[in-house]
């Protein structure tokens, strides 16, 4: 039977995974893209290159993130969490948050620690500052 989580509930998966679902608008057309991340209060946080996610984000900046855990077809939990796209300009704590996100995911692929042209990195640092939360559980 498929019941809704409780908002504790949503925020515990929401912080116990890692790799979630980016939903967004691109061109007035939804794009979703795998993304890894990490949770801190009502922000998540990740990383990337410039490219289409970027650009529409900074276009839209209302997004959302899908978070799952599923055993099999009758036992799965699923939460979306909502919210407003913000990047991280502080050095201070885009370094911090880097290095957290570094922490969980030590195997992120080389390129995203080598600087452009202008000497600053081409690593992108942003948060989703969720402001809806909701969850569903099959069990």
């Amino acid at each position: 039977m498929i019941k809704p989580m409780n908002t504790d509930e949503a925020r515990a998966l929401l912080a116990e995974k890692r790799v979630g679902r980016l939903g967004c608008v691109s061109d007035n057309e939804p794009y979703v893209v795998p993304v890894s991340y990490i949770v801190e209060g009502d922000k998540i946080y990740i990383h990337s290159l410039m490219g289409k996610k970027i650009r529409a984000l900074r276009s839209q900046p209302r997004a959302c993130l899908q978070v799952d855990d599923i055993r099999d077809a009758w036992h799965w939990r699923s939460v979306i969490a909502s919210g407003h796209y913000e990047e991280v300009w502080d050095s201070h704590e885009r370094t911090r948050i880097l290095d957290e996100l570094f922490k969980h995911f030590p195997n992120l692929t080389p390129v995203e620690d080598v600087p452009v042209h202008d000497g600053q990195s081409s690593v992108i640092v942003f948060r989703i500052r969720v402001d809806h939360l909701t969850g569903v559980v099959e069990e």
